[in-house]
């Protein structure tokens, strides 16, 4: 995992003008929080926060939310807990797998990043995960859906500068899938720094997987966003044509044992 405090901060330099902004996407996912959970007022907990834009944006919705970030794109985040004040909105710069955290929450969401490390590695963290829910709690976690990465590898894009939207980097991407640990091997670089390669290594896990990683942790698979849809991890979804071809992660609905 030494890897991930360089990659979100070099990434997080090169899309802070465009992408730190309170946005659509950090409204949809408190939409998404509010159609699993209700619109209540709740305290909510983000883990690896980044900008802070979705927490900002659980703020303005009336929660209570503090987020954990690892890279320096906790300092924006720290500058949209500013406009809430620490009763609204708190950030802890620092690494969520040892940060000093003071439970319980109603909601613990981690999205676009589960995955890092070993499966050790997560179950230490989804220990810590069940530890902050309070009795009846959610936790939702986007999760690396393997087919699609793996219909991914070999993929090399290249997303052009577009200064008028904040984005002033030509950037390349490079895709490549190990069938083995089942990992998503994800590397970047500035066109104009072609030697300074960086990448993200990130373990993906069907829902069947996910659940057998569940085990002894505390959590149960409780349900499954695909997009904005819905599924029963229990029901027949052969042929499922999100999860095979088109979504690369998906949002496991998680609660704690026997709640």
């Amino acid at each position: 995992m030494e890897w991930a405090e360089e990659f979100y901060s070099r990434t997080g330099g090169w899309w802070v003008e465009a992408e730190s902004g309170v946005g659509d996407r950090d409204r949809g996912r408190v939409a998404g929080l509010h159609r699993v959970c209700g619109p209540e007022p709740k305290r909510v907990l983000e883990l690896g926060c980044g900008y802070g834009n979705t927490a900002a944006a659980f703020a303005e919705a009336g929660h209570e939310v503090v987020g954990v970030e690892l890279s320096s794109r906790a300092e924006r985040a720290l500058a949209h807990a500013e406009r809430f004040g620490p009763e609204r909105m708190r950030i802890v710069h620092g690494d969520f797998y040892t940060a000093a955290v003071e439970g319980p929450f109603d909601a613990v969401v981690y999205w676009n990043g589960f995955g890092i490390g070993s499966d050790a590695d997560q179950r230490r963290l989804l220990r810590r995960i069940a530890a902050w829910l309070a009795p009846g709690g959610t936790a939702l976690v986007d999760v690396f859906n393997p087919l699609v990465w793996a219909g991914w590898d070999g993929d090399l894009e290249l997303l052009k500068a577009d200064p008028e939207r904040g984005y002033h980097h030509e950037l390349r991407q490079s895709t490549a899938y190990d069938p083995v640990t089942a990992t998503a091997v994800d590397t970047w670089w500035d066109t104009a720094e072609p030697d300074r390669r960086i990448t993200q290594r990130i373990r993906c896990y069907s829902p069947a997987d996910l659940r057998l990683l569940l085990e002894g942790t505390g959590l149960a698979l409780e349900g499954l966003l695909v997009g904005d849809d819905p599924l029963d991890p229990a029901a027949d979804h052969a042929g499922n044509a999100a999860l095979l071809r088109e979504r690369h992660e998906y949002l496991a609905v998680l609660g704690t044992d026997g709640a």
